[in-house]
């Protein structure tokens, strides 16, 4: 590993800073995700990287797993949600690299100029589906700052930061993509997903193995974020 000599945003409203910059950094944070979902792993050596097949289903049983091994109390939304998954897989694409974790505070920006330097926390990534990747990254269009240091609500034009369709198209369009089949369904599985993390990060709370006053915030998250995934999976058609 090297040293990166830059800086690191917890806030993806970026305070502080100009409203170009902010949207040049989005820009670069975008064509990050998708240049890393163009590399062919074969071509570089990474076809034994992951398991080929189902990653979509495994990650949807794997996730379960997680969840109802840190379970710490009823909660209804996260049990439809383990049956409604299974039932409502897309259609398996050609796989890529992906991050598994790509979020704002996993990036390194340059000290003075608006573009990415370095992905951090890479491990869990493998080889899977880029969109399940790329929903997950883009999960914090669809909540709140104060849920989970989310974008939702706030003013994209006052602060230059493109609103989830132009940041998804400006994807599609440097992958060569077209529009996003299932687009819900990717969304809905990452609110799982984090759900299933913040849940298990409330029973090593409960346990005392994670005894911070933020690892005991975030479980609390789990259940509310569960529930908007819920609310999201019931609204979309059958």
């Amino acid at each position: 590993m090297e040293f990166l000599d830059g800086r690191v945003f917890w806030d993806q409203r970026l305070p502080g800073l100009a409203q170009a910059e902010r949207r040049a950094m989005f820009d670069s944070m975008n064509a990050v995700i998708a240049a890393l979902h163009s590399v062919d792993h074969i071509a570089v050596g990474l076809d034994g990287f992951g398991r080929p097949g189902n990653y979509m289903a495994r990650q949807v049983a794997r996730w379960s797993r997680q969840y109802q091994a840190s379970e710490t109390e009823p909660q209804p939304a996260m049990d439809n949600l383990i049956e409604w998954l299974p039932r409502h897989l897309p259609p398996e694409g050609e796989p890529h690299i992906v991050h598994g974790d790509y979020r704002m505070d996993n990036l390194v920006f340059h000290k003075t100029e608006p573009k990415v330097i370095g992905v951090l926390d890479w491990e869990l990534s493998t080889i899977g589906d880029p969109l399940a990747d790329f929903a997950y990254h883009v999960m914090s269009w669809r909540v709140t700052p104060e849920l989970f240091r989310g974008l939702a609500g706030i003013d994209f034009v006052d602060l230059g930061i493109p609103r989830e369709e132009e940041y998804v198209a400006t994807y599609c369009q440097r992958t060569g993509r077209g529009p996003i089949a299932n687009w819900d369904f990717y969304i809905v599985y990452s609110l799982f997903r984090l759900a299933a993390i913040l849940q298990g990060i409330a029973k090593r709370a409960i346990d005392g193995t994670a005894a911070s006053d933020e690892a005991v915030e975030l479980g609390r998250l789990a259940r509310p974020i569960g529930e908007e995934a819920w609310t999201l999976a019931r609204s979309l058609a059958p």
